[in-house]
């Protein structure tokens, strides 16, 4: 009897030759490296080098998150990637009453480049590569950290990273928005012409299925609405007079990895596939590296659990093998302890050392996708892309993805899944280890990473210093030209700079803008 995946697609118990009967691999395969780049993006892979080493961190103060990176770097790893907390992500200062209750305390607190200055002290920035997981404010903090390394003396030309900056999938599971739709749109395609011209080697948006899936969402559902919002991004700097080859090889993507080995490899391979397709036939890209769908991949933060955490090592690791067969470019593996609280210094180590088992300890790395041909995969593979391309199409029937997000198209979807999810997993028809079966009578005693509660007073403490210490006619200034670039259609990444080098706050800056674009109000779904 079949099983089906998580997608709600067949398994079946056995492939054999019949399930690639009809299967051309000139055309669904190419060579690793070349179009449609099923076989991964580049030709040799991991032969040459592991893919990037990220772990995700960042709580509490500047200083403290910086002290983190410092701890992880010397473990080893290879790029750093911060976490905000729920202010910054919103663009509202410490201090403010919004804020009350939330700073620092899913990420770190940054309200101005004097935070910025503290986060990244003693981090050679033309060294390593950041990611930076933000989005409605994803410029001003990527200006934040152009400034700090023209501080150290770093060449804008010479920094790498990547700013999420996804702000279309905040309206369909995040949240974390600020402005409308379409200022926001105007603002990444600002970001893109800005990345061209002073940040060249800088990837200027990620965009992101994570917390579709962490929302629920299927795998067809988490492929499917991630290219369309990528989809609207090119159609928007295309509008905005951009030729797709300028900005497209700078674009990638964040997707999770799910214990769902199998499917999860199929899955990206299918969407790597369905993009390139999409870059050369609808928006006539020639530069083969603007139809390679390069992408960083996080475990799945929503299977793991508080009961047993330790069982979360397992997990994490199947994860991280499945997103490393898959062909990912980055990983984060999450640590065992993070369904209970901010993960220990010990078990984010820990955490690092899963990927470096991988990399270093298996044969794994040793060939360029070793699941070609395989009927099973291949054939799960083609299944995929079609489950995701009827998304697609609907959504395209809709008017695109922003249409679908006035709709509520995506939202209710994801919705529907979680709740059969959820249903199955009630009813024992999925089996979490530790929750509905393989209990213990009682749970070990765990002591979590605490996050100091007076942080806040701190924090505001510093923001009141920064106002009474800088030139506040400046800042007046400087927000007075933001908001008429604002007004009109010039790039605002600039005046903005100049607001953050006055030492503006995110804050602020964001309130400027505010008045000028409006707050987004979401609607119902249908």
């Amino acid at each position: 009897m079949a099983r089906e995946s998580e997608s709600g697609l067949p398994i079946e118990p056995v492939y054999g030759p019949e399930a690639l009967a009809e299967w051309d691999p000139a055309v669904r395969l190419g060579e690793p490296g070349t179009y449609p780049f099923t076989r991964g993006v580049y030709p040799t892979m991991y032969t040459g080098r592991p893919w990037t080493m990220r772990q995700y961190a960042g709580f509490g103060t500047a200083a403290e998150s910086n002290a983190r990176y410092k701890r992880l770097i010397a473990h080893g790893t290879s790029g750093l990637s911060v976490a905000f907390d729920l202010p910054t992500q919103m663009g509202h200062d410490s201090d403010a009453p919004l804020a009350r209750g939330e700073v620092g305390k899913v990420g770190v607190a940054v309200d101005s480049v004097e935070d910025m200055r503290v986060l990244f002290d003693g981090i050679p920035l033309g060294e390593v590569s950041t990611s930076m997981t933000i989005n409605a404010p994803a410029a001003l903090l990527l200006l934040l950290y152009q400034l700090v390394a023209e501080e150290q003396g770093v060449p804008a030309r010479e920094l790498t990273g990547t700013v999420q900056n996804d702000v279309l999938k905040e309206y369909i599971a995040r949240g974390t928005y600020i402005f409308p739709p379409k200022p926001s749109l105007r603002l990444t395609a600002d970001i893109f012409q800005y990345c061209k011209a002073e940040i060249p080697r800088w990837n200027t948006i990620s965009i992101s299925g994570y917390h579709m899936a962490e929302a629920g969402a299927s795998p067809a559902q988490e492929i499917a609405f991630t290219l369309a919002d990528g989809i609207e991004y090119v159609r928007t700097a295309v509008a905005a007079g951009m030729d797709v080859d300028d900005f497209a090889p700078r674009l990638s993507f964040f997707f999770v990895a799910r214990t769902t080995l199998l499917e999860e490899v199929a899955k990206f391979r299918a969407a790597r596939r369905i993009w390139a397709r999409v870059m050369r036939a609808e928006f006539g890209a020639r530069n083969p590296k603007s139809m390679m769908l390069r992408f960083h991949t996080q475990t799945a933060g929503v299977q793991l659990t508080a009961q047993q955490p330790e069982v979360n090592l397992v997990r994490v690791a199947v994860q991280a093998l499945g997103a490393v067969l898959g062909g990912t470019q980055s990983l984060h593996t999450n640590s065992y302890d993070e369904a209970i609280a901010l993960p220990t210094d010990k078990a984010a180590r820990l955490a690092l050392r899963t990927q470096q088992v991988l990399a270093y300890e298996t044969d794994v790395p040793a060939t360029v996708d070793p699941f070609a041909g395989s009927y099973a995969v291949e054939s799960m593979t083609d299944g995929m892309e079609r489950a995701v391309l009827e998304l697609m199409t609907r959504i395209e029937d809709l008017g695109g993805a922003v249409a679908a997000i006035e709709h509520g198209f995506q939202k209710a979807e994801i919705e529907r899944n979680a709740y059969r999810i959820a249903l199955e997993t009630d009813e024992g028809a999925r089996v979490v280890v530790g929750v509905n079966r393989f209990r213990l009578d009682e749970e070990e005693p765990y002591e979590p990473l605490r996050v100091d509660p007076d942080i806040e007073t701190r924090q505001i403490e510093r923001l009141t210093r920064l106002r009474a210490t800088r030139d506040n006619g400046a800042v007046t200034s400087a927000l007075t030209a933001l908001k008429h670039a604002a007004e009109g259609r010039d790039n605002v990444l600039y005046p903005m700079k100049e607001a953050l080098r006055a030492r503006a706050t995110v804050g602020e800056v964001c309130g400027a803008l505010r008045q000028v674009w409006g707050a987004y109000e979401p609607s119902e779904p249908f």
